[in-house]
């Protein structure tokens, strides 16, 4: 096994039947905050993104992927529910949903991105980039 791998950041599903590592995980948070994220996660989406290749799966007993949108879709374990990852599609990176790594050290805010389309219930407060969109 690569030592890369071996030293990388782990997460996975409520369950445990999904199971990941990222290999390359120093990277900032991205917290979105539009509607179909807010919907999937129960509030704001804390996610960090990566290259495809720095995402291995080890366990996918029941990883599904929902076509969310004409543009992405978000895999999901089908047994206990948990959101996993957020992908465009056709493209070389993927979304991971910060709260399903086992260990969050390392990782550091970045932005908010959609911030024009945030419930109504919450302020952000913080000193982050404040993006109406994304990029």
């Amino acid at each position: 096994m690569n030592t890369e791998i071996k030293h990388g950041k782990t997460g996975g599903c409520l369950c445990g039947d999904i199971r990941y590592l990222v290999t390359s995980p120093k990277r900032s948070i991205t917290y979105c905050h539009c509607s179909q994220c807010r919907r999937t996660s129960g509030h704001f989406l804390a996610g960090l993104t990566i290259a495809k290749e720095e995402l291995v799966i080890e366990a996918d007993k029941n990883l599904e992927w929902f076509a969310s949108s004409d543009y992405a879709h978000r895999g999901f374990c089908r047994r206990c529910g948990s959101s996993l990852f957020w992908q465009a599609k056709d493209s070389d990176e993927v979304t991971i949903m910060a709260g399903t790594l086992d260990q969050s050290d390392g990782l550091v805010e970045g932005e908010h991105i959609y911030v024009s389309d945030k419930g109504q219930y919450y302020e952000l407060t913080d000193d982050l980039p404040k993006l109406s969109k994304y990029y």
